[in-house]
């Protein structure tokens, strides 16, 4: 067995693409070794600024040598299907063998193929799979038809401490690659061994593994702070960026001038962040951010850094100037001032601008207000102002900031600090590690945003697919899902729904349909048709106010609602599934169509698989699904189903009579639980039903000779069925 280093050395890589870079490297090669029947113990991919590694250990030395039956066309098929098989096989007409089937003689193919050597193989896959990289971007050199990220300027390619020769992108392979740019003495380095080409890279101040120059920066960065008072500020995303930004990290601490510290925390860590990649730092004992920062360096450098910090220091207050400027100049108007812009903003094509967007949702955030408790002014004026920062030159340098900003300038306007913090927390949550809302006014205006986003969209038949979902409407169901659940609120998804489609389609009817109709009256009146005019006025108002039209509107939401509760139930399993819970227990509630609360959902489905998880619970299923399939096969045989009550003097045997008396029972009490929402107390009344069941099915014939027996104990059987289903449809359990 022998090991293989393969290294691409190039122009510095994006930090974004190179993890992902160096996976889909292991993938392609592993993939095409794997087809070829090369095996291996393990493998290693790293990536770094300027180089891409992969390390295979366990690879054998020959591939192995592999006989196989190929089965062509029939003995007497036409002579052009043998051609095409003797094409395919490599072979002639007399080395075929003849086989003997149930449909005829067969030509069969026998074909051996002595194994390569590995490193023949190697040179022939590694061009092919470093050509296959889907960088997110690249770039062609002259002379060359390879695509790739940035200049390559050297291979390493070993196996078994010899050169595998090929040449790729006009890069001939070889057993020589570079230090750090700065820091090594610049000559080239000899490699033959993963472990000896790791502590030479180390040697010349390269850190191989970015796993390993994360935790670097990770502890120097705490520890300088530390030294200094302070605690770092995490970011996780900026962590692994820097990552990719330095072979030989080092870190330094800059200072930020006092006059920027009165712009929000937020502005000077974005900016810091997405400028200039620093971190931010805070002070413990204050809890607010400090007037440091901390870089990351690619250098040691022999004044300690300090021209660098300096130097840092001058861009970042450029940087934080603009930044600067731009809070000064937006607090000069009110957010109200700017709800107007939101006119020249368009939402989508087809769905109009912010502005008409901002009306739809302050109706239905007073809507859901009321429902849910909320004050219904605040929770109005905080649906207005929301969107409001979209105009702001902070948020356009900054959209991330989009609601934080909102905060601050509603604060800053003297506004209730339940509208302002709306403004903030409408958004929430953008992600499943995110908080939700939990003041009421928050929760009806997140609710109302994300509420009509789905319904609008789904309206216009903008529906995520399994490929895309480029308006982020999984999102905003599952940002519902959470502020329901999170927050215990009782509320209906269809009446939800049916507000937003009265908001949709009464602005879309203003915006679209409407003007229409002025315009044609005002033509008229201008052509001196006056009369003429306010008729087609009023004939077309009363039109579009018609019992037709509105028929025509409740069909539409109808068919919009069916579509938007399966995509909710598929959300729904996404979020409980995570928790535990069983995605086919959400279908049995679910297909009831009565369940539409989602907090009552929860509760049904936690109850139901507590139950199933105990020997009446699964006991019962398996009874229910004996009654199931017996019925479905007897009303398939007679075409028909078995409705209505048994008659009590049909029944003779004491098991079916003791299911009956035991089904009347339970049958109120469930419907009384489920009614109330005691549903732990309705599964207690099912787990009685095991005995009756049970006994029922062991020592009573369904199938009776007599036609009328029969049919009373099929519709025994329905009843049973029926009186599950009050809980939840068991035939979408599993089990």
């Amino acid at each position: 067995m022998a090991d293989l280093l393969l290294e691409l050395f190039s122009e510095e890589i994006p930090a974004r693409m190179q993890v992902q870079a160096a996976k889909d490297l292991e993938r392609l090669v592993v993939g095409a070794l794997s087809d070829r029947g090369l095996l291996f113990e393990g493998v290693r991919a790293f990536s770094g600024p300027r180089r891409l590694t992969l390390a295979m250990s366990g690879l054998p030395a020959k591939q192995p040598d592999v006989k196989e039956e190929l089965k062509g066309p029939k003995v007497d098929a036409p002579a052009a299907a043998l051609d095409g098989f003797l094409r395919k096989t490599g072979l002639t007409k007399e080395q075929l063998k003849i086989e003997k089937t149930p449909k005829g003689d067969v030509y069969l193919a026998v074909i051996d193929r002595k194994g390569r050597d590995t490193i023949e193989v190697l040179a022939e896959i590694l061009p092919e799979c470093f050509a296959k990289l889907p960088w997110p971007k690249s770039m062609r050199f002259p002379g060359s038809p390879v695509r790739w990220v940035r200049p390559l300027h050297g291979i390493v390619c070993m196996f078994d401490a010899e050169v595998v020769p090929f040449e790729f992108a006009g890069v001939t392979s070889g057993n020589t690659t570079m230090g750090h740019r700065f820091l090594s003495d610049g000559k080239p380095i000899k490699v033959r061994h993963f472990d000896d080409y790791e502590k030479a890279l180390h040697d010349a101040h390269v850190i191989l593994d970015a796993e390993q120059r994360k935790a670097i920066i990770f502890e120097e960065l705490k520890a300088a702070a530390f030294v200094r008072g302070l605690e770092l500020i995490p970011d996780e995303g900026l962590l692994d960026e820097v990552a990719g930004l330095a072979e030989w990290p080092v870190v330094l601490i800059g200072a930020i001038q006092d006059e920027f510290m009165d712009v929000p925390p937020e502005i000077l860590q974005t900016s810091m962040r997405t400028h200039q990649k620093y971190f931010s730092l805070r002070d413990p004992k204050t809890g607010k951010m400090a007037n440091r920062f901390a870089l990351i360096s690619n250098m040691v450098a022999e004044d300690g850094g300090k021209e660098i910090i300096a130097g840092n220091e001058r861009v970042l207050r450029a940087r934080l100037s603009d930044a600067k400027f731009f809070w000064d100049q937006d607090r000069k108007r009110t957010l109200e001032s700017r709800v107007d812009d939101l006119k020249n903003i368009v939402f989508h094509a087809k769905l109009g601008t912010q502005y008409e967007r901002v009306e739809r949702i302050e109706a239905l955030a007073g809507e859901i207000a009321e429902k849910i408790g909320a004050d219904v002014a605040k929770a109005k004026r905080a649906a207005r102002l929301a969107k409001a920062d979209l105009t702001t030159g902070v948020v356009g340098e900054f959209p991330e900031l989009q609601g934080v900003m909102g905060r601050y300038y509603a604060l800053h306007d003297n506004e209730d600090i339940d509208v302002a913090d709306a403004a903030r927390d409408h958004y929430k949550p953008v992600g499943p590690s995110d908080s939700v809302p939990t003041s009421n006014v928050s929760i009806a205006v997140a609710l109302a945003d994300k509420l009509d986003q789905l319904y609008a969209f789904f309206a216009v038949g903008e529906t995520p697919t399994g490929s895309g979902d480029p308006f982020a409407l999984r999102r905003a169901a599952l940002g519902t899902i959470g502020i329901l659940s999170q927050n215990k609120l009782r509320i209906s998804l269809t009446e939800v729904f049916a507000w937003s489609s009265v908001r949709f389609l009464s602005v879309a009817l203003v915006r679209e349909v409407v003007p229409v109709v002025d315009r044609v009256a005002l033509g008229l009146e201008e052509l001196g048709y006056d009369a003429l005019a306010h008729k087609v006025f009023n004939e077309q108002r009363e039109q579009l106010a018609s019992p037709k039209y509105a028929e025509e509107a409740s069909e539409k939401f109808r068919s919009h609602l069916v579509l938007l509760m399966k995509f909710f139930k598929d959300r729904v399993k996404v979020a409980l599934r995570g928790k535990g819970t069983r995605h086919d227990l959400i279908d049995a509630v679910f297909s009831l169509g009565i369940e539409d609360d989602l907090v009552r959902l929860v509760a049904r489905v936690e109850a139901l698989q507590s139950f199933l998880k105990t020997d009446e619970g699964a006991n019962l299923l398996a009874g229910y699904k004996r009654a199931a399939n017996i019925l479905k096969a007897e009303e398939k045989k007679d075409k028909k189903t078995f409705d209505g009550a048994p008659e009590a003097k049909l029944l003779s045997l004491p098991e079916e009579k003791a299911l009956a008396e035991a089904l009347g029972s339970a049958e109120t009490s469930i419907a009384a639980d489920v009614k109330a929402e005691k549903f732990v107390e309705a599964m207690g009344v099912m787990a009685k039903l095991r005995a009756p069941v049970d006994a029922f099915f062991d020592k009573v014939k369904v199938n009776d000779d007599d036609p009328k027996v029969r049919e009373n104990r099929l519709k025994l059987l329905a009843r049973l069925r029926d009186t599950l289903h009050l809980v939840a449809d068991f035939s979408k359990i599993e089990g």
